[in-house]
């Protein structure tokens, strides 16, 4: 567990998005009326204004969009572990959806284990569920076919 890890704020419309995490499954926010995709989660759909919605469960797979290696000066929870990589990932099932998160070699490895030249823009991946931290899971990503 990293102390002082800043954790997402919960709100109404966020808090299932953090129960499937903590069920390990990776779902997205979709409209019941047009069936538009929406990350982050909020209560209307900006395509029909519709109010209604439904979670999709998604396959967890996803591809590398971007990354980026924040370097110092950080908050300090993160500085002892920089450099690490922070993945954009593009899921298939709705390619305009991107999540970001850590690229690890393992669920509850460190942010900062993966050599950050190695990563590349298109590797697939798949999503990974951690330990929770306060009560929250952070969804990871871990390159595709690795072992934990």
């Amino acid at each position: 567990m990293i102390e002082g890890l800043l954790l997402p704020g919960m709100d109404e419309d966020s808090e299932p998005f953090f129960g499937f995490t903590a069920a390990h499954e990776l779902r997205v926010q979709c409209c019941s009326n047009c069936g538009s995709a929406r990350m982050p989660p909020r209560p209307m759909c900006p395509n029909c204004q519709s109010l209604e919605s439904v979670w999709e469960l998604l396959s967890g797979n996803g591809t590398i969009w971007s990354y980026c290696v924040p370097h110092g000066p950080l908050l300090p929870a993160y500085s002892a572990l920089a450099p690490y990589n922070l993945i954009i990932v593009e899921i298939p099932e709705h390619p305009a959806i991107r999540f970001c998160g850590n690229l690890v070699a393992s669920p509850n490895g460190a942010i900062n284990e993966i050599d950050h030249a190695g990563i590349r823009i298109g590797e697939p991946v798949q999503v990974v569920f951690p330990e929770p931290v306060d009560g929250v899971v952070l969804p990871r990503w871990q390159r595709q076919g690795a072992t934990n």
